[in-house]
């Protein structure tokens, strides 16, 4: 009797079980008793570990703020299409998605003088002011306007001009100035957008200050 049949039989059958043998060991599935042969090839020198992504603290700051500050980022519009963000404490106070942001001087939504001087003239003592501009802070800011934003702290309230950039965070009754100020002039040399600079960024940690009673 041949036995040419039934040993090609069984030669298959073991060629098959070797070959699912050797993808499993491969891809390190269940019936793999061994190590991946990709690990016996890998020192651990060689392995790539993923770095830890970045904390981030409140309003996206890379460190936490000390004791009695508090944590803001702030972003002027960009050109007439994208509205300012006012971010303080981890919250956001003024966004375009949060539809409160409005061309001018974002403090509240103010873009009229005679609202922005009943505004700012009853602040009490020690009273935080965070403004971002949008579009044009200035064509409607009169003298009053830019005296009472030098009183709170700004240096540049008094050049501000038609399409500048400007982020500041001042307070009422500082007796100096502040040292969280941003401006750009609008310049058709400089400017990054057409008819308009680029848009400001600011973040950091401004102390608490306590109001009169």
């Amino acid at each position: 009797m041949r036995l040419a049949g039934p040993l090609r039989i069984v030669a298959l059958i073991a060629v098959a079980g070797l070959t699912w043998i050797v993808i499993n060991i491969l891809l390190g599935g269940p019936a793999s008793g061994f190590p991946r042969i990709q690990q016996l090839f890998t020192s651990p020198e060689n392995t790539v570990t993923a770095e830890p992504r970045a904390r981030k603290y409140k309003c996206g700051l890379p460190q936490p703020c000390p004791e009695e500050h508090l944590a803001f980022r702030m972003v002027s519009g960009a050109a007439n299409v994208i509205g300012p963000k006012i971010c303080l404490e981890d919250r956001m106070l003024m966004s375009s998605v949060k539809d409160n942001v409005g061309r001018g001087l974002n403090i509240a939504l103010v873009n009229d003088v005679n609202d922005l001087l009943k505004f700012i003239r009853p602040l009490h003592e020690g009273t935080l002011v965070f403004v971002a501009s949008y579009d044009d802070p200035a064509t409607k800011m009169n003298e009053e306007t830019r005296k009472l934003f030098s009183e709170l702290g700004s240096r540049n309230a008094k050049e501000l001009a038609f399409r500048d950039s400007w982020v500041f965070v001042g307070a009422k009754g500082v007796q100096d100035k502040s040292p969280f100020e941003q401006h750009v002039k609008n310049s058709k040399h400089t400017n990054k957008y057409e008819g308009w600079p680029e848009a400001l960024e600011m973040e950091g940690c401004v102390p608490r200050r306590s109001t009169a009673s």
